[in-house]
């Protein structure tokens, strides 16, 4: 998708990346990106939960924003199951731990928080 994002901006179209990879969306470094860390292709949220969604989502525009460079990447702090956690084992391995969370890899580059939307 970072390639794709990349010639559409280029177009003069501003593009948002969702994702629930971060390493991957942190290696292909899409020009404007936001992690959100729920199973895989769940990054909008849980099915029949339309408020939770609404929130995701409205906190996913607030990126055009606080992401002011290309390449910048926002998480957004919502949890899938406060309680359990097993899913990131299922879908990342045992063990796996994301890698880089909120470093910088040039000044002014650190990953970015945001508060969660008022519904």
């Amino acid at each position: 998708m970072g390639l794709i994002a990349r010639e559409i901006e280029r177009a003069g179209i501003p593009t948002l990346s969702m994702s629930s990879a971060w390493d991957i969306t942190f290696a292909v470094r899409p020009p404007r990106a936001v992690f959100v860390n729920f199973p895989l292709n769940h990054q909008t949220g849980k099915a029949n939960d339309p408020g939770l969604q609404r929130r995701i989502l409205l906190d996913a525009l607030r990126a055009f924003e606080v992401l002011w460079a290309p390449g910048m990447l926002l998480t957004l702090p919502y949890v899938w199951d406060p309680d359990d956690a097993g899913w990131e084992e299922k879908d990342w391995g045992p063990g796996f731990e994301l890698y880089g969370v909120g470093e910088a890899m040039q000044e002014g580059f650190a990953e970015r928080k945001l508060g969660r939307a008022q519904a």
